[in-house]
Protein backbone atom coordinates (compact mmCIF):
# COMPACT_ATOMS: atom_id res chain seq x y z
CA UNK A 1 0.00 0.00 0.00
CA UNK A 2 3.18 2.59 0.83
CA UNK A 3 4.29 1.82 -2.85
CA UNK A 4 0.94 3.09 -3.94
CA UNK A 5 0.43 5.58 -2.24
CA UNK A 6 3.76 6.73 -3.34
CA UNK A 7 2.81 6.13 -7.03
CA UNK A 8 0.04 8.24 -6.72
CA UNK A 9 1.90 10.77 -4.88
CA UNK A 10 4.17 10.92 -7.77
CA UNK A 11 1.66 10.71 -10.61
CA UNK A 12 -0.13 14.20 -9.08
CA UNK A 13 2.61 15.57 -9.16
CA UNK A 14 4.08 14.93 -12.27
CA UNK A 15 2.68 15.37 -15.68
CA UNK A 16 -0.39 13.72 -14.47
CA UNK A 17 -1.26 16.47 -12.09
CA UNK A 18 -0.39 18.86 -14.84
CA UNK A 19 -2.98 16.85 -16.97
CA UNK A 20 -5.78 16.91 -14.18
CA UNK A 21 -5.20 20.52 -13.66
CA UNK A 22 -5.58 21.38 -17.50
CA UNK A 23 -8.42 19.27 -17.95
CA UNK A 24 -10.26 21.48 -14.16
CA UNK A 25 -8.98 24.86 -16.05
CA UNK A 26 -10.04 24.33 -19.59
CA UNK A 27 -13.49 22.67 -17.69
CA UNK A 28 -14.11 26.22 -15.54
CA UNK A 29 -13.50 27.91 -18.89
CA UNK A 30 -15.89 26.18 -20.84
CA UNK A 31 -18.69 25.98 -18.31
CA UNK A 32 -18.84 29.46 -17.37
CA UNK A 33 -17.71 30.78 -20.75
CA UNK A 34 -20.41 28.49 -23.00
CA UNK A 35 -23.17 29.00 -20.11
CA UNK A 36 -22.94 33.04 -20.87
CA UNK A 37 -23.77 32.23 -24.74
CA UNK A 38 -26.34 30.59 -23.51
CA UNK A 39 -27.66 33.05 -21.10
CA UNK A 40 -27.65 35.67 -24.11
CA UNK A 41 -29.32 33.18 -26.90
CA UNK A 42 -31.80 30.85 -24.62
CA UNK A 43 -31.80 31.75 -21.21
CA UNK A 44 -33.26 35.46 -21.19
CA UNK A 45 -36.97 36.21 -21.99
CA UNK A 46 -37.09 37.02 -25.17
CA UNK A 47 -33.72 36.16 -26.22
CA UNK A 48 -32.84 34.40 -29.90
CA UNK A 49 -31.33 35.58 -32.74
CA UNK A 50 -35.06 36.42 -34.14
CA UNK A 51 -35.16 38.75 -31.40
CA UNK A 52 -31.26 40.11 -31.84
CA UNK A 53 -29.66 37.76 -29.28
CA UNK A 54 -26.44 38.39 -31.09
CA UNK A 55 -26.45 42.34 -30.70
CA UNK A 56 -24.73 44.84 -28.67
CA UNK A 57 -26.60 44.15 -25.31
CA UNK A 58 -26.23 40.10 -25.25
CA UNK A 59 -22.87 40.23 -27.32
CA UNK A 60 -21.43 42.34 -23.80
CA UNK A 61 -23.03 39.66 -21.77
CA UNK A 62 -20.73 37.18 -24.25
CA UNK A 63 -17.23 39.12 -24.39
CA UNK A 64 -17.74 39.96 -20.60
CA UNK A 65 -18.27 36.24 -19.54
CA UNK A 66 -15.80 34.55 -22.29
CA UNK A 67 -13.04 37.23 -20.26
CA UNK A 68 -13.98 35.94 -16.40
CA UNK A 69 -14.10 32.51 -17.62
CA UNK A 70 -10.87 32.57 -18.48
CA UNK A 71 -9.19 34.75 -15.46
CA UNK A 72 -10.79 31.92 -13.10
CA UNK A 73 -9.64 28.77 -15.53
CA UNK A 74 -6.35 30.31 -15.44
CA UNK A 75 -6.21 30.88 -11.44
CA UNK A 76 -7.97 27.16 -11.38
CA UNK A 77 -4.99 25.89 -13.17
CA UNK A 78 -1.97 28.46 -13.17
CA UNK A 79 -0.12 27.12 -10.20
CA UNK A 80 0.03 23.72 -11.38
CA UNK A 81 0.39 23.45 -15.27
CA UNK A 82 0.59 26.77 -16.09
CA UNK A 83 -3.03 27.17 -17.30
CA UNK A 84 -2.54 26.58 -20.52
CA UNK A 85 -6.26 25.95 -21.04
CA UNK A 86 -5.52 26.13 -24.75
CA UNK A 87 -3.75 23.78 -27.33
CA UNK A 88 -2.67 26.95 -29.16
CA UNK A 89 -1.26 28.11 -26.24
CA UNK A 90 1.20 24.84 -25.11
CA UNK A 91 1.66 24.57 -29.12
CA UNK A 92 3.10 27.93 -29.34
CA UNK A 93 5.17 27.93 -25.73
CA UNK A 94 6.88 24.66 -27.19
CA UNK A 95 7.78 26.51 -30.31
CA UNK A 96 9.39 28.84 -27.96
CA UNK A 97 11.44 26.08 -26.04
CA UNK A 98 9.85 27.47 -23.04
CA UNK A 99 7.36 24.11 -22.74
CA UNK A 100 8.58 20.77 -23.54
CA UNK A 101 7.24 19.53 -26.51
CA UNK A 102 6.89 16.10 -24.63
CA UNK A 103 4.01 17.37 -22.88
CA UNK A 104 2.18 18.90 -26.02
CA UNK A 105 0.13 16.31 -26.71
CA UNK A 106 -0.81 15.15 -22.74
CA UNK A 107 -1.50 18.55 -22.52
CA UNK A 108 -4.02 18.89 -25.71
CA UNK A 109 -5.87 15.59 -24.42
CA UNK A 110 -6.37 16.88 -21.29
CA UNK A 111 -7.72 20.26 -22.47
CA UNK A 112 -10.02 18.64 -25.13
CA UNK A 113 -11.67 16.41 -22.59
CA UNK A 114 -12.04 19.05 -20.06
CA UNK A 115 -14.09 21.58 -22.29
CA UNK A 116 -16.34 18.17 -23.59
CA UNK A 117 -17.10 17.22 -20.29
CA UNK A 118 -18.03 21.25 -19.45
CA UNK A 119 -20.05 20.92 -22.08
CA UNK A 120 -22.02 18.39 -21.33
CA UNK A 121 -22.84 19.82 -18.05
CA UNK A 122 -23.74 23.68 -19.47
CA UNK A 123 -26.03 21.26 -21.81
CA UNK A 124 -27.66 19.27 -18.71
CA UNK A 125 -28.52 22.61 -17.05
CA UNK A 126 -29.70 24.66 -20.14
CA UNK A 127 -31.77 21.80 -21.88
CA UNK A 128 -34.75 22.29 -21.06
CA UNK A 129 -34.34 26.62 -22.22
CA UNK A 130 -32.60 25.16 -25.64
CA UNK A 131 -35.66 22.57 -26.54
CA UNK A 132 -38.05 25.79 -25.21
CA UNK A 133 -35.97 28.34 -27.73
CA UNK A 134 -36.28 25.17 -30.51
CA UNK A 135 -39.92 25.13 -29.94
CA UNK A 136 -41.15 28.22 -29.66
CA UNK A 137 -38.97 28.68 -32.84
CA UNK A 138 -40.32 25.88 -35.01
CA UNK A 139 -36.95 24.88 -35.85
CA UNK A 140 -35.60 21.11 -35.22
CA UNK A 141 -32.33 20.90 -33.73
CA UNK A 142 -30.53 19.79 -36.25
CA UNK A 143 -30.96 22.89 -37.83
CA UNK A 144 -30.65 25.49 -34.75
CA UNK A 145 -27.74 27.33 -35.05
CA UNK A 146 -28.90 29.56 -32.37
CA UNK A 147 -28.90 26.80 -29.97
CA UNK A 148 -25.36 25.45 -31.49
CA UNK A 149 -23.97 28.60 -30.86
CA UNK A 150 -24.01 27.97 -27.48
CA UNK A 151 -21.19 25.82 -27.44
CA UNK A 152 -19.16 26.16 -30.28
CA UNK A 153 -18.62 28.56 -33.26
CA UNK A 154 -19.24 29.35 -36.90
CA UNK A 155 -18.49 32.11 -39.86
CA UNK A 156 -20.65 35.37 -40.29
CA UNK A 157 -22.83 35.02 -43.31
CA UNK A 158 -20.83 37.50 -45.44
CA UNK A 159 -17.98 35.71 -45.99
CA UNK A 160 -20.49 33.40 -48.19
CA UNK A 161 -18.72 30.15 -49.10
CA UNK A 162 -14.76 31.21 -48.89
CA UNK A 163 -12.79 29.36 -45.86
CA UNK A 164 -10.08 32.48 -46.05
CA UNK A 165 -11.80 35.32 -43.87
CA UNK A 166 -12.46 33.18 -41.29
CA UNK A 167 -9.31 31.18 -41.31
CA UNK A 168 -7.40 34.72 -40.92
CA UNK A 169 -9.89 35.89 -38.72
CA UNK A 170 -8.71 32.52 -36.51
CA UNK A 171 -5.30 33.41 -37.15
CA UNK A 172 -4.86 36.83 -36.24
CA UNK A 173 -7.30 36.57 -33.25
CA UNK A 174 -5.13 33.88 -31.61
CA UNK A 175 -1.88 35.90 -32.98
CA UNK A 176 -3.08 38.57 -30.58
CA UNK A 177 -3.80 36.74 -28.18
CA UNK A 178 -0.72 34.84 -27.83
CA UNK A 179 1.58 37.83 -28.41
CA UNK A 180 -0.18 39.63 -25.46
CA UNK A 181 -0.11 36.60 -23.07
CA UNK A 182 4.03 36.78 -24.00
CA UNK A 183 4.16 40.28 -22.99
CA UNK A 184 1.67 39.93 -19.79
CA UNK A 185 4.12 36.95 -18.60
CA UNK A 186 7.44 38.22 -19.10
CA UNK A 187 8.71 39.49 -15.87
CA UNK A 188 11.73 41.14 -17.74
CA UNK A 189 8.88 43.52 -19.65
CA UNK A 190 6.26 45.51 -17.80
CA UNK A 191 4.79 42.36 -16.72
CA UNK A 192 1.58 43.06 -13.67
CA UNK A 193 2.74 42.44 -10.52
CA UNK A 194 0.22 40.62 -7.30
CA UNK A 195 -0.51 38.05 -9.84
CA UNK A 196 -2.70 40.27 -11.84
CA UNK A 197 -1.50 38.66 -14.93
CA UNK A 198 -4.87 35.87 -15.02
CA UNK A 199 -7.34 39.49 -14.95
CA UNK A 200 -5.32 41.07 -17.87
CA UNK A 201 -5.03 37.68 -19.96
CA UNK A 202 -8.96 37.60 -19.23
CA UNK A 203 -9.28 41.14 -20.92
CA UNK A 204 -7.77 40.21 -23.56
CA UNK A 205 -10.10 37.75 -24.53
CA UNK A 206 -12.56 40.18 -24.04
CA UNK A 207 -11.10 42.96 -26.01
CA UNK A 208 -10.54 40.43 -28.58
CA UNK A 209 -14.05 39.48 -28.61
CA UNK A 210 -15.36 42.93 -28.65
CA UNK A 211 -13.05 43.70 -31.93
CA UNK A 212 -13.13 40.11 -33.75
CA UNK A 213 -15.72 38.24 -32.51
CA UNK A 214 -18.49 38.68 -34.92
CA UNK A 215 -16.57 37.50 -37.67
CA UNK A 216 -16.64 33.63 -36.89
CA UNK A 217 -17.04 33.98 -32.96
CA UNK A 218 -13.86 34.18 -32.11
CA UNK A 219 -12.91 30.39 -30.83
CA UNK A 220 -8.99 31.37 -30.24
CA UNK A 221 -8.97 28.21 -29.04
CA UNK A 222 -9.08 24.68 -30.82
CA UNK A 223 -10.30 22.45 -27.18
CA UNK A 224 -13.07 25.60 -26.83
CA UNK A 225 -14.47 24.77 -30.30
CA UNK A 226 -13.80 21.29 -31.01
CA UNK A 227 -14.44 19.77 -27.27
CA UNK A 228 -18.04 21.29 -27.51
CA UNK A 229 -19.18 20.90 -31.06
CA UNK A 230 -17.98 17.41 -30.61
CA UNK A 231 -21.14 17.24 -27.60
CA UNK A 232 -23.19 18.84 -29.87
CA UNK A 233 -22.56 16.04 -32.76
CA UNK A 234 -23.34 13.65 -30.45
CA UNK A 235 -26.35 15.43 -28.48
CA UNK A 236 -28.25 15.92 -32.08
CA UNK A 237 -26.95 19.00 -33.71
CA UNK A 238 -25.86 16.96 -36.98
CA UNK A 239 -23.95 18.16 -39.86
CA UNK A 240 -24.24 21.72 -38.33
CA UNK A 241 -21.85 20.76 -36.00
CA UNK A 242 -19.83 18.13 -37.80
CA UNK A 243 -18.32 18.79 -40.51
CA UNK A 244 -19.91 21.93 -39.71
CA UNK A 245 -22.08 22.66 -42.74
CA UNK A 246 -24.28 25.58 -43.14
CA UNK A 247 -26.48 27.23 -45.64
CA UNK A 248 -23.33 29.43 -46.90
CA UNK A 249 -20.67 27.66 -46.15
CA UNK A 250 -19.12 23.65 -45.74
CA UNK A 251 -16.99 21.75 -43.78
CA UNK A 252 -16.14 24.32 -40.94
CA UNK A 253 -14.92 22.40 -38.42
CA UNK A 254 -11.26 22.41 -39.20
CA UNK A 255 -11.09 26.23 -39.18
CA UNK A 256 -11.17 27.05 -35.75
CA UNK A 257 -8.56 24.01 -34.91
CA UNK A 258 -6.08 25.36 -37.72
CA UNK A 259 -5.99 28.96 -37.31
CA UNK A 260 -5.49 29.34 -33.88
CA UNK A 261 -2.94 26.72 -33.92
CA UNK A 262 -0.85 28.68 -36.53
CA UNK A 263 -2.06 32.43 -35.04
CA UNK A 264 -0.69 31.24 -31.73
CA UNK A 265 2.61 30.30 -33.03
CA UNK A 266 2.98 33.75 -35.67
CA UNK A 267 1.80 35.83 -32.15
CA UNK A 268 4.68 34.15 -30.14
CA UNK A 269 7.51 34.55 -32.81
CA UNK A 270 6.36 37.67 -33.30
CA UNK A 271 7.09 38.76 -29.45
CA UNK A 272 10.30 37.03 -29.73
CA UNK A 273 11.61 38.71 -32.57
CA UNK A 274 10.35 42.25 -32.36
CA UNK A 275 10.38 42.04 -28.11
CA UNK A 276 11.87 39.71 -26.36
CA UNK A 277 15.27 39.44 -28.59
CA UNK A 278 16.00 43.59 -27.32
CA UNK A 279 15.12 42.59 -23.91
CA UNK A 280 17.58 40.00 -23.83
CA UNK A 281 20.19 41.92 -25.65
CA UNK A 282 19.73 44.71 -23.33
CA UNK A 283 20.25 42.33 -20.14
CA UNK A 284 23.43 41.48 -21.96
CA UNK A 285 24.91 44.41 -22.26
CA UNK A 286 23.80 46.12 -18.58
CA UNK A 287 26.73 44.51 -16.76
CA UNK A 288 28.74 46.21 -19.65
CA UNK A 289 27.68 49.58 -18.98
CA UNK A 290 28.15 49.39 -15.57
CA UNK A 291 31.75 48.13 -15.73
CA UNK A 292 34.09 50.79 -14.33
CA UNK A 293 36.97 51.31 -16.26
Amino acid sequence: MAESGKGRRGYRAGLGGEMLAEFLGTFVLILLGCASVAVAVAGLPGSGRQADSFGAANWLIIAFGWGFAVVFGVYTAGGVSGAHINPAVSLALAVRRVFPWRKVVPYWIAQLVGAFVAAALVYAVYSWAIDAFNAKAGTPRNESLDTFAIFATFPAEYFGGSWWGPLLDQIVGTAVLLLLICALTDKRNSAPAANMAPYLIGMVVGVIGLTFGPNAGYAINPARDFGPRLWTFLTGWGDISLPGTYEWFSNYFWIPIIGPLIGGVIGALVYDLLISQVLTARGEEEPEAGRVP
